[in-house]
């Protein structure tokens, strides 16, 4: 019979977490910047490898539509 051993949750989790470090550092190991989203200012933000910000974008504030024709 064919048994199927699945990993649990928490494998998963630290798999992802661990393949997002090796990316990262492989992207600052290459000079390419990295694209974040700040949570504070609630704004996507390129990290460059001296470690600045720059804000590219904010988030966009959902009104009225008639509001946000005018």
């Amino acid at each position: 019979m064919n048994q199927q051993k699945y990993i649990s949750d928490e494998q998963v989790v630290k798999r992802a977490n661990c393949a997002v470090k090796i990316a990262l550092e492989k992207k600052r190991a290459m000079d390419v910047p990295i694209v974040t989203y700040d949570r504070t200012t609630q704004s996507i933000c390129i990290v460059g490898n001296d470690g600045s910000k720059t804000q590219v974008c904010g988030r966009y504030c959902h009104g009225r539509y008639s509001e946000r024709v005018k």
